[in-house]
This record gives structure tokens, sequence and C-alpha cells, in this order.
């Protein structure tokens, strides 16, 4: 018998043949905990074997439905054809020279393809790092060479990694910034648009909340000291928040008036997630910088800046780059994994996924009022679990909610500034009958609280 192998060969079926986890992920923690930094922690600690559409397979053989894509990653699934097929036929060519000291064309290749998919007909330019934390360090240093300023603006709730700079950047303090300080200065917050949360309700959201902001900016900082307003099109880490309409172009248009970079920050959002390439496309927002990584290589690490040639080019020669920033084989895979989403038209997949996790969610909300709001777009859906009766968090029946999703087999991953989110980043390729299961699942976590 041919033993399975991963990617679309996987067969798409939840199967749960031990507890989870099983005894030999067990034993493979007990290995973890001895050799890995203890600040490694993990979501479900499980052993993951194979993978493939939209299931994860351990190494017990329990068959898991995969509501997380890798922290949207895996928008292609994983071991996608064409990523394993160019990234293979690189990996036998070389792994390496570094492109700082002898460049190769699957980096150009990347970049061409940024410079044709990401919103906006001016001339573009890219630079390509190794994660989401160092795009958005290297956007603000292409953004303080281009304007000759220092200061920098995020938003409340906002999320942009783990380095030093990124997690001043970064509005929540545990797990991300607990313990880890001094922090790099020059970096300012200011309000954000959180219909849900909103004191004088969401019909008043985006006005007062851009109001603020510009005034907060105007007042405190000064909008001539600022290089960089940094922001997510629509939130992660933060609780898959979706700004208010009207409040993006407003602060955009600040940012124009005033010289200030504006730089979209689609780390989790980008390609394909939402239903469109990048969800700052909604608005029809053009920012002058876009951070991008996570699904743009199909689980390779690679990120990429994109933005106006002029503003790209601010950067003296050699200020840019990394040893292995833009690796050829993770470029290989970025092309196929592109490639994937033009040929399986994964825009409109990700619109199906809304369309059918949105029903079911809506119809839970009407019978379970601790789900406080549903929200978010494409395949990036999320919903705030509240106390019965009011809109204070109930991070206790988030955490029971995905416990009891785990154990049914359901990888399902929670988030926000509260603890009370759950998110759904199923991979694009999902089909409807797991998507369907998984839903299934989550009622019934839902019904035995």
């Amino acid at each position: 018998m041919t033993e399975l192998t991963g990617g679309p060969a996987l067969p798409q079926e939840r199967r749960v043949v031990t507890a989870i986890p099983g005894p030999k992920s067990q034993e493979l923690w007990e290995r973890k905990s001895a050799t890995v930094a203890a600040g490694v922690g993990a979501v479900l600690p499980v052993f993951i074997k194979r993978a493939g559409g939209g299931v994860l397979e351990d190494v017990d053989g329990n068959s898991l439905i995969d509501f997380g894509s890798g922290i949207a990653v895996t928008s292609v699934g994983s071991s996608a054809e064409a990523v394993v097929r160019r990234a293979a036929a690189q990996l036998a060519d070389f792994t390496h020279t570094c492109a700082m000291v002898t460049p190769y064309e699957p980096y150009i290749e990347v970049c061409e393809q940024l410079a044709e998919l990401t919103p906006g007909d001016h001339e573009k330019k890219s630079a390509l790092f190794n994660s989401g934390a160092e795009a958005v360090e290297n956007a603000v240093k292409i953004a303080r060479a281009y304007t000759k300023r220092q200061a920098v603006v995020v938003f409340d709730h906002g999320y942009h990694g783990r380095t030093n700079l990124t997690m001043a950047l970064t509005a929540k303090n545990m797990p991300y910034k607990h313990g880890f300080g001094p922090f790099a200065p020059e970096v300012y917050r200011v309000p954000l648009a959180y219909p849900y949360r909103w004191l004088t309700g969401p019909e008043n959201c985006a006005q007062e909340a851009a109001d603020q902001a510009i005034s907060q900016i105007t007042k405190q900082i000064g909008a001539e000291n600022v290089a960089a307003i940094i922001i997510e099109p629509l939130l992660g880490e933060g609780g898959f928040i979706e700004p208010a309409k009207g409040f993006l172009p407003a602060i955009a248009q600040f940012a124009k008036d005033n010289g200030i970079v504006f730089v979209a920050d689609e780390i989790q959002s980008g390609f394909c997630r939402t239903g469109q390439w990048f969800a700052c496309e909604d608005e029809g927002i053009v920012p002058d910088l876009i951070t991008t990584a996570k699904g743009i290589a199909g689980g390779l690490p690679l990120a990429a800046v994109t933005g106006r040639a002029e503003i790209m080019d601010a950067a003296h020669a050699g200020g840019l780059g990394g040893t292995y920033g833009g690796n050829p084989v993770a470029c290989a895979a970025a092309v196929g994994a592109i490639e994937t989403m033009r040929e399986l038209d994964l825009n409109a997949k990700a619109q199906r996924i809304e369309e059918v996790m949105k029903a079911r969610l809506q119809t839970m909300a009407e019978k379970y009022d601790i789900i406080g709001e549903v929200r978010g777009r494409g395949a990036m859906i999320a919903i705030e679990l509240v106390r019965s009766g009011s809109k204070d968090p109930n991070p206790e029946a988030t955490s029971a909610l995905a416990k009891a999703c785990h154990q049914e087999g359901l990888l399902v991953l929670t988030t926000g500034t509260y603890g009370n989110v759950i998110r759904f980043l199923p991979p694009l390729v999902i089909g409807e009958d797991l998507l369907n299961e998984g839903l299934d699942i989550l009622e019934s976590a839902f019904a035995a609280l």
C-alpha cells in the first residue's frame, strides 16, 4: 500500500481515532518541553505529520479540520501542487546565494507580480524579506528615509510584529510585549473606528474616530513630524475588526494632504484572504506602501514591502536587505502560490466561504446571546463573545469553546485585545462539506456550554 502524502492527495475527511492530543503527540510534547524554550507555546499540542486541502493529519492518525491555515499562511492549501513543483525545481538548482551578493530571477518575478497585483497603477517597486515583522520594520525605515521625519502613528488594537520596533507598534501587551521593553521611541497610538464598541454607536464611529485620530496627530505629534501612518485595513490579532466604512479613506486623505506615507499592513489580510487580492481595495484605498507576508508563498517564509517607486527608492543602496531576504526557494514558492490563486480564482472561493460561514454564524448568533457580533470578510471571519445581556468580553467562554472544538477535531484560533474573539481562517481551497462539518462542531460546542 502506497503511503499517503500531504497536499491535495490527503483524504479530505475529519477522523478522530484517539483523544486529542493522542499518545504520540503527548510523547513529542514531552520532548519539546525538554529542549524548546518555554516561550514557544502552541495553541493545540498535536504534532502534524501531513496536511493538505482543509485538513491536518497528526502523528496519532487523527485528521483535523483546519480553520487556521497556519494563521492565514496556507491559503492555497498545504503543499499545493504549483508551490511544490516550483520550489522543488528551485531546490534542485540552488538554495541560496544571497540576493545582495549575486541576485537571481525568482526575486524579480515576485516583485513583478507584486507590482501587478497591489492597488494602484503608479510605478511600483518592492523589497523582499523573511517575515511580516521585518516587512513592517523596513516600511518604517523607507518612510523615514523618504520623508526625513521620525514619528510613526499606529492604532488601538493593531498588531504589527514581535521585533523591538514592531512590538512598540503593536497595541496588545500579553503575550506580545510583556516584560520585553523598553521599546523603540517615536511611536504614537491613536483611536481606531471599532464599530461594535464605539460608545456613541456604529453609525457615528467612522467620523468621530477619524476626527479624534487626526486631532491627536495634529495636536500631540504635529503632522509635519510624522513619517508614516500604519494600519491593518482589516485588523488581525486585534480581533478581526473591520474599521467603520469611511474611516480608512479619511485617514488616507489626511496622510496625503500632509506628506505622510500611508502604509497598509496586509500581512494577514492579503492575497485573496478577504475575497479581494488586498483588503484595502474594499474602499478603494491605494496605499503608498503595502506590507505582505503569510499567504504570499504557500507556507515558505517570505515577506515584502511594495510601494510607490519614488518612496521605495529613497533608501540608499545597501540600506535594505538581509541574508535570507527573498530566498530563491521561497520566491519560487510564491510564484507557485500566486499561480494557484489565479487558476483557482481563490478570491471567488473566499467570497463563497464568507457566504456560507456568515449565514451559519448569524443563525447561531440569533440562538446564543453570548455571540455579540459576527464580522469579517472573505475567509477572515470572527465572532466576538460577550457575557449574556452585555458587551462585557467573555474570554472564559471563548477558551472553553475553542477547547471543545479541538477535542472534536476542529482547529480554531482565539484572538482579540480582550481574548474574547474566535477567528476563522480556513484554507481557501477547503471543501464546503468540511466547512459545514466544522460549523456543525462549533454549533454543538455552543449548545454544550
